[in-house]
């Protein structure tokens, strides 16, 4: 049985010596250790794709933890799966001996318990994330009825912005001159001009 290790950190500052040292305590030699310095949201990392090519049946993966497998539970499943279930490897988890598909119990149920642990852990995750966007809501629905504002302060038009869109709806002078004369880019005064038109079509005055 071969190990290999997976080593992850965000980005190049921080350290993966804590990692590799474990690897090095597990019997995985040097050659066969991977590191990425990226982020863990998705898995489109140049070393997790070079180790999952060279990844064989019987081949033993092991991490430190699982966030440094990756952060999203959905696509963790989904390596998970391709891992133990396509390329029949086994995943060895240190900081959760649970997840160890490699045990003592034999194949079959050391597979079965590690899925169950990690289906239960990404259900944890899930719920997490959808309690902490109703905290977000509740949050904000508060803070409205207590009159806070949200989002940016629309800005005033310029002092004789009137003036000016009047001269150019009746065509006697340009967008450019007038911009300029109110210190406004062209862009600004004319859709500035079309928010007026809206108001005041919506008004009918």
């Amino acid at each position: 049985m071969k190990k290999i290790g997976y080593c992850r950190v965000s980005s190049r500052e921080q350290n993966l010596d804590r990692q590799i040292d474990a690897m090095e305590r597990e019997g995985v030699e040097e050659k066969n250790l991977y590191a990425d310095h990226m982020s863990g949201k998705d898995f489109a990392r140049p070393q997790y794709n070079k180790m999952m090519r060279r990844l064989r049946e019987g081949d033993l993966l092991i991490i430190k933890s699982i966030d440094r497998l990756g952060r999203n539970y959905t696509e963790i499943l989904e390596q998970w799966r391709l891992i133990t279930k396509v390329k029949k490897a086994n995943i060895q988890v240190l900081d959760m001996p649970l997840l160890n598909t490699a045990t003592e119990h034999g194949d079959l149920t050391g597979v079965f318990i590690s899925d169950l642990v990690l289906q239960i852990l990404a259900y944890v995750a899930e719920t997490e994330r959808a309690f902490i966007k109703q905290r977000q809501a509740e949050g904000i629905a508060i803070a409205k009825k207590n009159g806070v504002k949200f989002g940016r302060d629309k800005i005033d038009n310029p002092r004789g912005f009137n003036k000016y869109y009047k001269l150019w709806k009746e065509g006697n002078i340009t967008i450019r001159a007038a911009a300029e004369t109110l210190g406004m880019s062209d862009t600004t005064f004319y859709r500035r001009c079309m928010e007026r038109e809206k108001k005041v079509n919506k008004n009918g005055t």
